[in-house]
């Protein structure tokens, strides 16, 4: 499923537009609060979806199948979760919804190496 590839790709590039924003606004406003929520949006938004997309689109066999779209939903979810998340903290809330997030974030990337491990096994074995 080409289009799994493609919604990664997408959700990569709005994080990392909105990351340079966030970044923008720190620099003009000389006001560095919200830094880890940006470098949190560039590395979990920007870079990890893009390579997402990069696996799914080179494996379109494996992102063809539902867990991959579960993965990648996930990943999604717990982005949309954690960045906020992390602001809400930085600004004196609850943990709560960074910590959901995260570990979200951590489920993602543990079903994403079950999802390599497994097609790398299954590569193996066809050889």
């Amino acid at each position: 499923m080409k289009r799994l590839a493609s919604y990664c790709f997408v959700f990569a590039t709005f994080a990392a537009v909105t990351g340079m924003g966030m970044g923008i606004f720190m620099a003009a406003s000389h006001d560095h609060s919200l830094a880890p929520a940006h470098a949190h949006l560039n590395l979990l938004g920007w870079v990890s979806m893009a390579l997402y997309g990069l696996y799914y689109q080179t494996h379109p066999e494996i992102a063809a199948r539902r867990l991959a779209l579960a993965q990648v939903s996930l990943a999604v979810f717990s982005i949309v979760l954690l960045i906020p998340g992390i602001v809400i903290a930085n600004l004196g809330g609850t943990e709560l919804p960074a910590v959901i997030g995260a570990l979200l974030a951590l489920a993602s990337m543990l079903l994403f190496l079950g999802i390599t491990v497994a097609a790398l096994i299954r590569d193996a074995q066809t050889v």
